[in-house]
């Protein structure tokens, strides 16, 4: 017996000690002393939990008659010892019980175990005495000793899986073990390159010297929107394929690229492996298992990909850097964008970041030397960047009821007429964000949340986006009871729909969001239709903006350019710079002539102003030196503890009390605690405080210190720690 330390997938921090039976390990060829990495069943309590062996001496202070021994150990292979650190890096850095990191890395439990082999049949006995047509279509394809797959046979037959069962029955066939089917055929890193434009090229070849040096470093892939990125960095997957090892592709929103995934397979002449949450478990388990053999060449994910258990990993690509969709706000709080830049660190290999607009982080770093930085100016079509335009709300104003102004009615007439696209792009889901009642002043409110419920006309009901709350669309005001009294405030991009199918009846209207019925699988459709120019005008959210390609497109209008500007958080010009340069970069990408409007009632704000003039430069270097002046991100740390809880008073009081025990640090001060901007979700009270700390402090050390000499919250109060916050409601 030897004894090892085994990390389960629980919310606990700490190894615990088992005993590993030679015979156990010798059975799975395992020497014991060097099992660390093994995926493992132990008892925990009552039950048999997965674990890994852990690489770290096990606790002898115990009695040796009471530690318990390993029950399994699972014939795959074990956890690298990059991977491992990677799991303790990730830990220390959020404050997050190593155990919950571990789990992100065990997703996918029906992996260890072999898949099962395909229930087939093949020619046995002789002809059956009743013969059918659909028996004799059947036995016409079972010539030789070929095994079919049961449904695959049915199918190629043209009967139903009965015919087949009644065959094997009557004896003509018999049962036969199918091997599985390979579940990814692999990507040919020779298979289609693209021709490149000269800066496309130069921008290759460093890719592609990065990935054969073997070591680590991060390359900033900077170009204009439809330069031509993804062709560049598949230069750097395509040479870390063609060397035998691994590459991974982090995307924003992968449930919604199959675009995406059709240009990979032009490509290398097979689609990737898919991770993120709409796959389905079983082909989730052939993901994670051929990543783990090495089998998987190619992943294209969300940023739970990022922990999958790579055998050679050999690149990561994070394409749209700059989205805030890579902070996992829940659960382990991390960026999967700084988490990549550790894998690749720990890892010893090649990270390329992608944007057409960089986050200020990734740009400092560039600017610095920190990073490579490869710069594409050019659209790969040779097409012109469109020209944008700012429409004065408070001069060009719509009509009443309406929202759209008449320069940018005028110009969809024209776009329209010249046989292109229009894309109306607002950030705002359902068709009104508030309902009000205009005889009492009532006002529709979340009952567990502090925000208003909104109106989604198609479905006729109230909801709220952030606990998910409905109510069906009132026909009188709950408050005084008039009828006819409710009024819709602001629009959203349902309310957006109405007005466009009232002044252009006869074109073919999309509209595009989260709340679409059918979910992802539809959005996938729609994408599709509009890349092939099935739709005339498409009404959108922000996943319009997520680097889609629709060559018809000719004219992009954004409806309202201020939404996201008045905000508290410290990134809100950034963010809405990046989103607005992103969805007017939809426009012209494959001929010139493509024109932007962005309806403001602010035109001389500083992001209008540098959309409108395309002078990215300016913007970035005065949104730079701000932040440099007060030492806020990248030049400082900030790190948030929420607190919250059921009751107010409570969540209020120990969101003081952690404040007073904050220890006191020059350089680094501790504001609040305050309330959130949205101060009660799911019927929980928030606050909110904020740490700031010099740029070299270690900051997660600072607050585990901190909190490990502070009681817990109790009476269901909880606090929950993110550092390097993205969000601050």
């Amino acid at each position: 017996m030897s004894l090892v330390s085994v990390l389960t997938p629980f919310a606990i921090d700490q190894a615990y000690s088992y005993r590993l039976g030679d015979d156990l390990a010798e059975a799975r060829g395992i020497d014991p002393a060097g099992a660390v990495g093994a995926i493992v069943r132990v008892p925990l309590g009552p039950r048999n939990v997965l674990g890994v062996i852990w690489d770290e001496p096990a606790d002898t202070g115990f009695d040796p008659g009471r530690i318990r021994a390993i029950e399994e150990i699972f014939d795959i292979r074990p956890l690298s010892a990059d991977l491992m650190a990677f799991i303790d890096w990730v830990a220390r850095y959020t404050l997050s019980p190593r155990g919950m990191v571990l789990r992100m890395v065990l997703r996918a439990p029906e992996a260890l175990e072999p898949e099962p082999p395909i229930r087939g049949v093949r020619r046995s006995g002789p002809l059956p005495q009743r013969m059918t047509d659909a028996r004799r279509r059947v036995i016409d394809l079972m010539e030789g000793d070929l095994a079919w797959s049961r449904t695959g046979l049915a199918a190629a037959a043209g009967v139903s899986p009965a015919v087949i069962d009644g065959l094997v029955k009557c004896e003509a066939l018999e049962t036969a073990a199918l091997a599985a089917a390979p579940p990814f055929y692999p990507p040919d890193p020779g298979y289609a390159q693209k021709p490149l434009n000269s800066d496309q090229a130069a921008g290759a070849e460093r890719l592609r010297a990065a990935v054969a040096a073997g070591t680590f470093s991060v390359s900033l892939l900077d170009g204009v929107t439809g330069s031509g990125k993804t062709e560049v960095y598949f230069e750097a997957v395509a040479s870390a394929i063609a060397l035998g090892r691994q590459a991974l592709i982090l995307l924003p929103e992968i449930a919604l690229t199959g675009q995406f995934l059709d240009r990979f397979e032009e490509r290398f002449g097979a689609r990737p492996a898919e991770w993120h949450s709409e796959v389905p478990p079983k082909q989730r388990s052939r993901v994670w298992r051929g990543v783990a053999a090495g089998e998987v060449k190619a992943v294209i994910g969300a940023r739970s990909s990022l922990f999958l258990p790579f055998r050679n990993l050999g690149v990561i690509v994070v394409d749209e850097e700059h989205d805030s969709a890579f902070k996992q706000e829940d659960g382990v709080a991390y960026n999967a964008r700084d988490m990549a830049v550790v894998r690749g660190h720990i890892g010893g290999f090649p990270v390329v970041l992608a944007s057409a607009t960089p986050s200020i982080e990734s740009l400092t770093n560039a600017n610095r030397g920190r990073y490579g930085h490869i710069a594409l100016k050019t659209r790969a079509t040779g097409a012109e960047v469109p020209a944008i335009s700012a429409i004065d709300m408070r001069a060009s104003r719509p009509e009443p009821g309406r929202f759209l102004s008449p320069a940018l009615v005028s110009a969809m007439r024209e776009a329209l007429d010249e046989g292109g696209q229009v894309l109306l792009f607002l950030n705002r889901r359902g068709y009104a964000p508030l309902t009000l009642c205009r005889s009492c002043g009532h006002r529709f409110e979340c009952p567990n949340c502090s925000a208003w419920m909104v109106e989604h006309r198609f479905r006729a009901e109230l909801r709220c986006h952030h606990c998910g709350e409905t109510v069906p669309a009132p026909s009188s005001c709950p408050a005084c009871g008039d009828v006819d009294a409710l009024v819709a405030c602001g629009p959203g991009v349902e309310r957006i729909a109405e007005e466009v199918g009232d002044r252009f009846r006869d074109k073919r209207i999309i509209v595009l969001s989260s709340d679409l019925p059918g979910g992802t699988n539809r959005l996938k459709i729609e994408f599709s239709h509009i890349a092939k120019g099935e739709g005339d005008i498409i009404i959108g959210t922000q996943l319009v903006a997520k680097g889609h390609h629709f060559p018809k497109m000719t004219l992009v209008g954004v409806v309202d350019g201020d939404l996201g500007l008045s905000n508290g958080d410290l990134r809100a010009a950034e963010k809405t710079f990046q989103l607005l340069s992103q969805v007017t970069g939809r426009a012209g990408r494959v001929r010139s002539g493509g024109k932007g409007f962005v309806q403001t009632y602010a035109p001389d704000h500083p992001v209008i102003r540098a959309i409108v003039s395309g002078n990215r430069q300016a913007f970035y270097e005065a949104e730079t030196r701000g932040r440099a002046q007060v030492a806020l991100p990248p030049f400082g740390r900030l790190a948030a503890i929420i607190v919250s809880g059921p009751e107010r008073q409570a969540a209020e009081a120990y969101g003081r009390a952690l404040a007073r025990s904050a220890p006191r640090v020059d350089g680094v001060r501790v504001l609040g605690p305050a309330e959130a901007p949205i101060h009660r979700i799911r019927g929980r009270f928030r606050y909110r405080l904020l740490i700031h700390a010099p740029k070299a402090f270690d900051l997660s050390a600072y607050l585990r210190d901190w909190l490990a000499h502070t009681d817990p919250p109790r009476k269901g109060v909880k606090r929950m720690v993110d550092v390097d916050p993205m969000s601050f409601v």
